[in-house]
């Protein structure tokens, strides 16, 4: 299943009192892997920078002047999340700027059906939180020494690890443990693997193969399925 994870950064909080988007960071999974397609965009707003929003994300008027206008990027944009789902943290917040924007365009709005909120899978996991992106990256073991300012698209490919873990997606840790048979766990690991007599039989066709790397060809140099290829 194709899931997009996005983020925005904003002049402010609310989208219907002259708050405009200033970035948009969108990262592609696929069955829970990112594919290494992202959308990336920073945007002129058209106003001024209020200093908390710029203290939180460092984007200055004098550095988004020269940048298009979300009506230069709107289709763009759509075309990149097609009808997938979008997944982002506090998501009605993002929700909310994009529908604005595309409102002002002439744009369909994004529905609330096609929103997952990880703010919500967060607290039913761990309802005694705290829930922040920050720190469900710590109880997660992922790394956010980069994150010394919110970066649209860097809090996307974060976010995009925490909701991986969030539903289950990855698997920490898998041991397969022999229940039957004599000696200890460290006796039988010691022992080495064993050889299976009668190697089995691959399971996927030559056409399938075929077709595999005909869909890897299709994701661009980045995809992380050329890691495997290769």
């Amino acid at each position: 299943m194709r899931e997009i994870v996005l983020d925005t950064e904003t002049t402010g909080l609310d989208p219907y009192s002259g708050h405009r988007l200033v970035e948009i960071g969108c990262v592609e999974l696929f069955n829970g892997i990112p594919t290494g397609q992202i959308f990336h965009q920073y945007l002129n707003p058209d106003r001024d920078m209020p200093r908390e929003a710029f203290n939180v994300h460092g984007l200055s008027i004098e550095f988004l002047s020269d940048k298009p206008r979300f009506d230069e990027i709107a289709d763009a944009f759509l075309t990149f999340v097609g009808d997938s789902p979008l997944v982002a943290h506090n998501a009605m917040f993002d929700a909310n700027f994009l529908n604005a924007e595309l409102e002002r365009v002439g744009k369909a709005q994004i529905g609330r059906e096609r929103v997952v909120d990880t703010l919500m899978l967060a607290r039913r996991r761990h309802p005694a939180g705290p829930n922040s992106l920050d720190q469900l990256c710590i109880r997660y073991g992922i790394d956010i020494s980069r994150r010394t300012k919110h970066g649209a698209l860097l809090d996307a490919e974060i976010l995009a690890e925490v909701y991986v873990e969030l539903t289950g997606a990855r698997q920490a840790t898998l041991v397969l443990v022999e229940t039957n048979g004599g000696g200890t766990e460290e006796q039988r690991l010691a022992a080495g693997p064993r050889i299976r007599l009668t190697p089995l039989l691959p399971r996927i066709t030559a056409d399938e193969i075929a077709a595999h790397a005909a869909f890897v060809a299709t994701l661009g140099d980045n995809a992380i399925w050329r890691d495997y290829a290769a």
